[in-house]
């Protein structure tokens, strides 16, 4: 999602116009508006065959970004690679988490060790003692020498649930870590969590009222400045180290990135721009995000950057990218975002003012469902992305009534959110064409 227009440029009114499917559109009078497609208000948006084999062109190095050819494939490919999620203002995001299916494993193998923290606490490293101290029993007493200094405790670790072990400290900010050695004390730790089989645990959660994020980092980058840094605690700026965002509103025409807490050690997340904070997405063919927000009218309109370049506002919106994009840089053109490498706009208000949210695809093709979501303006709603790998299928809903952010959630509530019924609309995403974008 990019709301900057070029000086003289041709207004697009966003980058679906022109490119939208119909999907179930039924006949309206006047169903376009600014270029897209509105057909009817829907509760949940169901794509189908989110399977895409094809190449991309990867960063394989920022040193005059160069770039190589990228195999994609697989259920919901090219999601099923690391993403990351990106919240634009104006928006109140209430709470947040992702989840995963657990398995009979005795923890998980993808995801690193998550780490909870309330207002300013920081997050801490995942390094090679918390691995040893995963493979103890529980009530074993676990002596350990970090950083030089030995430290005992009693293992409360039993591989399934979060647990306390001793506490590591935030790495320097901006920088790729070079190696765990660099980890320094800090408070709280916790791996991540399996919730066993049959049931999908919660690997990352954020609540507003409570002061509360665990298993995630929230992002930001200036517009022209593509690095990423740690976003201040008010969401408008940056910050030295990871903050709790408060309860506020994110503001007009500002963005959030959200990703794991799991930094990039060396060069495990493949090219990274010069002095970002790396850090992982979230992985997997298999995973949801529950959400609660709001995204109130403003009435704000564009405006003019250090530029020169048109600034849309009073257009909020919620995506996922594939997670190399903004470890490379969102804006601008080293990155994979031309040549398919993966955006998936879930709740995006396309024109200035709009009251209501549409949802599209960037891959190898392009387009989405020409039915939309209306816009909560006034009281936040509760909405679910699930992306299930076993049907190669995506799905949005809003969930009537709210739901709890529970640290395990059922099969059975996971099969309740991709259910159709009467306020479904439904999308083959084979039917989408080619979507490449000019290099």
């Amino acid at each position: 999602m990019r709301n900057t227009i070029a000086a003289g440029a041709v207004l697009l009114l966003g980058i679906s116009s022109g490119v939208t499917g119909l999907g179930n559109c039924r006949v309206h009078k006047d169903y376009t508006i600014a270029g897209n497609n509105y057909c009817d208000a829907v509760k949940h948006i169901h794509y189908t065959s989110v399977s895409r084999t094809a190449k991309y062109n990867k960063v394989v190095s920022m040193d005059g970004c160069k770039k190589g050819s990228q195999q994609m494939g697989g259920p919901m490919a090219p999601f099923n690679e690391e993403v990351s999620m990106h919240f634009e203002g104006p928006l109140h995001l209430k709470r947040f988490a992702v989840y995963t299916p657990g398995s009979n494993k005795k923890r998980s193998e993808k995801t690193g060790v998550h780490q909870r923290r309330h207002n300013h606490q920081h997050f801490h490293q995942h390094n090679k003692e918390i691995r040893e101290i995963q493979d103890r029993a529980v009530g074993d007493p676990v002596t350990q020498t970090m950083n030089g200094k030995v430290e005992t405790w009693t293992n409360v670790y039993d591989g399934a649930g979060a647990a306390t072990p001793a506490p590591f400290a935030p790495v320097a900010a901006n920088k790729v870590v070079d190696s765990p050695s660099s980890v320094a004390k800090a408070p709280s730790a916790a791996p991540s969590y399996n919730a066993g089989t049959g049931s999908w645990g919660r690997q990352a959660y954020y609540s507003a009222a409570e002061g509360t994020a665990e298993g995630l980092v929230f992002l930001n980058t200036g517009r022209w400045n593509a690095s990423l840094d740690f976003a201040s605690a008010d969401g408008s700026g940056h910050a030295a180290s990871p903050q709790t965002l408060k309860d506020v509103v994110i503001e007009d025409g500002k963005q959030l990135v959200v990703m794991s807490d799991k930094p990039c050690l060396k060069d495990e997340c493949g090219a990274v721009r010069a002095d970002s904070v790396a850090h992982h997405g979230f992985d997997g063919a298999e995973k949801a995000f529950l959400m609660e927000f709001s995204m109130p009218i403003t009435g704000k309109r564009g405006v003019p950057d250090e530029r020169g370049n048109l600034v849309l506002l009073d257009k909020p919106g919620i995506w996922m990218l594939n997670a190399q994009i903004p470890r490379t840089g969102q804006f601008g053109s080293c990155n994979c975002w031309t040549s398919g490498c993966g955006e998936f706009d879930l709740f995006e208000v396309l024109t200035e003012g709009m009251d209501r949210a549409k949802s599209t695809f960037h891959m190898d093709v392009r387009g989405g469902n020409s039915d939309y979501f209306e816009r909560p303006t006034t009281s936040p709603i509760t909405v679910v992305v699930v992306l299930a790998g076993d049907s190669s299928s995506a799905h949005i809903r809003i969930l009537d009534g709210g739901h709890n952010f529970d640290q395990t959630l059922s099969a059975s509530a996971i099969e309740d959110f991709c259910t159709d019924d009467d306020a479904t609309s439904t999308f083959d995403v084979t039917t989408l064409k080619d979507g490449l974008y000019p290099s």
